[in-house]
C-alpha cells in the first residue's frame, strides 16, 4: 500500500544524530522547509551519537582534518552562543605512543598555526602525574582539545531548528526511500505517511546502507559494536583531565572526562578504537566484549595510576566505518549521503550540518576525498 503524502519539504533529513541534527539547524537557518525523521526517541542509545562525552581535538596526521577541526571549533562556539549553553569544555589533549607519532603531529599542527608542544616522558609525568609515561617517548600536548556534550548539543540544535520552523518527528522510522517518478525529488516512506522533498539527506549512521540499498551505490561499510568503560579517579580532580590518544602498536586507547555518563565525580571514559566485533544496526546485542574490558583494564593498570583498577560502568555504541575511515559527504541525484563515520565524526558536527546543507543546495563537497567516487563508487 502506498502511504499517504503527509508533507512536502525542501529537505528531508533521515536521522537525528549529531550530523542530522546539525543539518536541520543549518538548513533551517537558511530558510529551508526541513522535515527531520528519526526512528527512535530523543537521546536514544541505539546508534552512535548518544551520551555526554566525545573528544574534540585538532591532532590529525593530515592537514585537511586539522583545517576542518579549526572551522568546526568556530562553529561549536557559534552554537554555544546561539543556544546559550556550554557544549565544549576545553581540557587540552595528549598524544603519545610510537605509532601515534607525537613528533609528526606536532610538526603538522604547528605548521598549521595550531598551538602544540612536545615534552619528554619525565616532564609529562611531572605535569600530569595521574599518567605513567615511562618508556613512551615524546608526549604532545595541544591546548585546544576538549570534551563535547553530544546529548545536549543534539537537543540544542533540534530546539533551534524547530524554532526556525523545522518539523522534527521522533519515533518515525523510514521504511523506504525512492526518487520521485519525475526525477526532480525524492520520497521517504514511513508507516505514518510519505514525505516528499527536493532533496533527502540520509544521516542514519549504521542504518545508512540498508536505507540506500538499491537507491544509491555505496562503498563497503563496516558496522562495529564499540565499548567504553568509565573509571573512578583515585582523587577527584580539581580540574578536568586532558583528553588523550595513545597508540603503540599494541594499545590503541583514548580517554576523556566522562561527564554525566561517568556516574561518579571525575570519572574518565576510556575505550579502544580497534578490535571490536562486527555487527549490524539490527543485530547488535549491547553486550560488552570481555576481551575489550580486559584490554582496557590492563591499559589502565599500566598507564593510569590516577584511576581505580576496575571500571564503574560500561556501555556500547556503534561505529560505521569506511575502508579508509574517511567520511562520505556527497550527493547522488536527489539524495545526500552523509556518513561522517568511523568513530571520529562527532567533533565535526556543526560543520557537517553546513556541508549537508550545502550539498542539498547543489554545492560540491568540500574535498574530493569525501566523494563517493573517492571511495570507489562508479555512478551509473
Amino acid at each position: 500500500m502506498t502511504s499517504r503524502n503527509v508533507a512536502n519539504a525542501d529537505l528531508v533529513i533521515v536521522g537525528a544524530g549529531l550530523a542530522g541534527s546539525a543539518a536541520a539547524w543549518a538548513a533551517s537557518e537558511r530558510g529551508l522547509h526541513v522535515v527531520l525523521l528519526e526512528a527512535f526517541g530523543p537521546g536514544h542509545r541505539n546508534g552512535s551519537s548518544h551520551g555526554s562525552a566525545r573528544i574534540f581535538r585538532r591532532a590529525y596526521p593530515d592537514e585537511l582534518h586539522v583545517r576542518l577541526t579549526g572551522t568546526a571549533g568556530q562553529l561549536w562556539r557559534k552554537l554555544e552562543d546561539v543556544a546559550g549553553e556550554k557544549l565544549l569544555m576545553v581540557t587540552g589533549g595528549l598524544d603519545f605512543g610510537a605509532t601515534r607519532n607525537p613528533r609528526l603531529l606536532h610538526e603538522l599542527l604547528t605548521s598549521c598555526g595550531v598551538p602544540a608542544e612536545l615534552l619528554g616522558p619525565e616532564a609529562a609525568a611531572e605535569r600530569w602525574p595521574y599518567f605513567d609515561f615511562a618508556g613512551v617517548g615524546e608526549v604532545m600536548f595541544h591546548p585546544e582539545a576538549g570534551v563535547l556534550d553530544p546529548g545536549n548539543a543534539m537537543a540544542a540544535m533540534l530546539r533551534l531548528a524547530a524554532a526556525n520552523g523545522a518539523d522534527v518527528r521522533f519515533n518515525t522510522p523510514v521504511t523506504r526511500l525512492e526518487p520521485t517518478p519525475s526525477g526532480d525529488g525524492a520520497v521517504a516512506h514511513t508507516n505514518s505517511g510519505s514525505f516528499t522533498a527536493s532533496v533527502i539527506a540520509v544521516a542514519a549512521g549504521p542504518w545508512i546502507a540498508p536505507l540506500l540499498d538499491g537507491v544509491v551505490g555505496l562503498p563497503p561499510l563496516t558496522v562495529t559494536q564499540q565499548q567504553v568503560f568509565h573509571f573512578a579517579p583515585v582523587t577527584v580532580p580539581a580540574e578536568p583531565w586532558p583528553i588523550f590518544v595513545h597508540k603503540d602498536g599494541t594499545d590503541d586507547c583514548y580517554g576523556l572526562a566522562g561527564g554525566r555518563d561517568g556516574e561518579v565525580p571525575g570519572a574518565i571514559k576510556i575505550g579502544g578504537h580497534d578490535g571490536p566485533r562486527t555487527t549490524t544496526a539490527a543485530d547488535r546485542d549491547f553486550m560488552v566484549d570481555p576481551a575489550a574490558r580486559a584490554q582496557v583494564t590492563d591499559f589502565v593498570g599500566r598507564r593510569m595510576p590516577g584511576l581505580a583498577a576496575a571500571p564503574v560502568n560500561e556501555v556500547t555504541c556503534l561505529y560505521t566505518r569506511t575502508e579508509n575511515e574517511d567520511f562520505i559527504l556527497d550527493r547522488s541525484g536527489p539524495f545526500v549521503v552523509a556518513s561522517p563515520c568511523s568513530g571520529h565524526g562527532a567533533k565535526f558536527a556543526p560543520l557537517l550540518g553546513e556541508i549537508i546543507a550545502d550539498l542539498a543546495a547543489g554545492l560540491p563537497t568540500p574535498h574530493a576525498r569525501f566523494t563517493l567516487a573517492a571511495h570507489g563508487v562508479t555512478r551509473a
